[in-house]
């Protein structure tokens, strides 16, 4: 691609370094391949590093940024994105280390951004895909969120739904989103700093989800984000998103916005039984989002 199209893939690990290298062949099979693979290494201790170098060696486009710690996924998309608008990058597109996206996926994000500017006179300020299990259904927890009049501009043939919100599983951004509205929030650490992200740029104009583009995500299980599914292994994951997502509420709807987002995860955990040690816990890490305002930094 042209200087004026440069697309920069960030792909953030840690310790996966077998489902990387399944990605690595997975972008180089596109049928619209990124000028520049940017695997962002999260200080992994596996063989990630060198894998990574070995493919280099023989693939000009893939470049190895390792970080000195693991600073979690929202950490390793800060530093990606900061560090592929250094390079020039005109379109960012940010997928997981677990995530093989189909032949065609990269391109159709961008024929729909292209397409849908052209046509309706519209910027959108991301294109992201649909995700699948390995089973082929839906992955629950990369459901994209639509917004009121997400119907507006469908037909049969651009089945494309406008939203506000999508996982950084496979999401499309250009340049001027993150010139205009910043970057991922690094403090969050894991969890909802996709969310929180894609929100903050649809500001100026919602995003697409374009049906047509498909990424496998290969995760141990299909289950979506929900407190009451929530137990001792994969509670520190929920208190990272019930921190980072207080915060944002608080940021953006006030305090009746905090508010009606605990008395929601109350009622998710107490209809999955959660056990009390547990829900204390999640409380907690509201009452620490109400207080945690991290900086949102320009590229």
């Amino acid at each position: 691609m042209g200087a004026l199209n440069m697309t920069v893939a960030v792909i953030v690990t840690y310790n996966r370094s077998a489902k990387l290298m399944k990605v690595l062949d997975a972008i180089q099979a596109q049928t619209q391949r990124p000028d520049i693979v940017l695997v962002v290494d999260n200080a992994s201790t596996d063989d990630t590093g060198a894998l990574v170098k070995a493919r280099a060696a023989g693939d000009d486009t893939i470049r190895h940024l390792r970080l000195p710690e693991n600073v979690g996924g929202a950490g390793g998309f800060h530093a990606g994105m900061k560090a592929a608008y250094q390079m020039g990058g005109q379109y960012f597109w940010v997928s997981d280390d677990d995530a093989y996206p189909q032949p065609n996926a990269i391109e159709r994000l961008h024929d729909a951004l292209e397409q849908f500017q052209g046509e309706n006179g519209y910027r959108p300020s991301f294109a992201c895909s649909r995700v699948e299990w390995i089973d082929g259904t839906l992955c629950e927890m990369n459901c994209p969120r639509p917004v009121w009049d997400w119907a507006r501009f469908i037909h049969p043939a651009k089945p494309w739904v406008l939203v506000d919100s999508c996982s950084f599983v496979s999401a499309l951004i250009p340049r001027w989103a993150v010139s205009d509205h910043g970057l991922p929030i690094a403090d969050y650490f894991i969890w909802f700093d996709d969310a929180e992200y894609t929100r903050r740029i649809a500001r100026s104009y919602p995003g697409l989800f374009v049906p047509e583009s498909v990424v496998v995500h290969d995760t141990p299980d299909n289950r979506g984000v929900n407190f009451g599914m929530m137990d001792q292994k994969s509670l520190w994951k929920f208190k990272y998103g019930a921190r980072n997502e207080t915060s944002w509420r608080r940021r953006e709807m006030g305090l009746m916005g905090v508010l009606a987002y605990a008395y929601g995860v109350r009622r998710q955990m107490r209809g999955g039984n959660v056990p009390r040690h547990l829900r204390r816990q999640i409380y907690q890490a509201i009452l620490q989002g109400f207080a945690f305002r991290p900086k949102i930094l320009k590229p």
